[in-house]
């Protein structure tokens, strides 16, 4: 889930190694194909695939894999489905508000399977624009604090001084990593700025992200979890987006 709690960061982290690693590339190779049709093949001349070719890499997504999605969302080559987004906006426990973004070959079958999990775990479909209003459309760089050819861990400082001309609006301490966020046409920026202060970056997305959080209790944080998890779980769930606050001390409960 996207947002700015520790636990998303730790679900980020923890992605490419746990059971869900066939669904993940899934969804890493669907976002492929899509920036590869919507802006060409060729990687120089297209940041957004640049960045999702980046992001798969990191997840240790093949590199056949990468470059069969490439060209089938390019047309080079036979295969590529007509994908299509679709925002759902969802109430969860304690007035949560979750945006789920859809990339599907078939919209009846999304629907049914979102609004199925959402209404079994706790939450209630939303009229338009009564969440989405709720969120900005920002860039959001994720930055490790462990740098992979540094001894020392980067600082908040070097991030920010690195992304300030850039276009970076705040740098959030995540605990493992720092979220840059900027306006979303400076995402490109904020991540080449930080390459050429030669710092490694795990992400770099727009993303949907809430004007105002909203923090809950342990109860509502796990049945918030739970339905985040099963929304992601889902084939055509690309994004989930939160305004949830989950605090150190109530992930703490948790882990009691």
């Amino acid at each position: 889930m996207s947002g700015h709690s520790k636990w998303a960061t730790t679900k980020h982290k923890k992605a490419a190694i746990d059971a869900k690693r066939g669904k993940m590339f899934a969804k890493l190779i669907k976002g492929i194909e899509i920036a590869a049709r919507m802006g060409g093949p060729d990687v120089a001349g297209n940041p957004t695939l640049f960045d999702a070719i980046q992001k798969a890499k990191k997840s240790s997504v093949p590199n056949d894999n990468i470059d069969r999605a490439v060209k089938r969302g390019g047309g080079l080559e036979a295969g590529g489905a007509d994908y299509s987004t679709i925002m759902y906006e969802v109430y969860g426990p304690q007035g949560v508000a979750i945006l789920v973004e859809c990339l599907t070959d078939n919209k009846n079958r999304a629907a049914m399977e979102v609004r199925t999990a959402v209404t079994r775990n706790g939450g209630t479909m939303a009229d338009p624009g009564s969440v989405s209003r709720l969120f900005n459309r920002k860039g959001v760089v994720i930055v490790a604090k462990e740098q992979p050819e540094s001894a020392a861990e980067v600082d908040e400082d070097a991030v920010l001084e690195a992304t300030l001309d850039a276009g970076a609006e705040d740098v959030n301490d995540l605990g493992e990593a720092f979220q840059v966020i900027s306006e979303a046409t400076d995402v490109v920026a904020v991540r080449t700025a930080l390459q050429d202060a030669g710092l490694d970056y795990d992400s770099a997305e727009v993303e949907f992200v809430a004007s105002m959080e909203i923090p809950v209790d342990a109860e509502a944080a796990e049945k918030v979890m739970k339905l985040v998890d099963v929304l992601e779980d889902l084939d055509d769930v690309q994004n989930v987006f939160s305004n949830v606050d989950i605090s150190d001390d109530v992930l703490a409960e948790l882990d009691a």
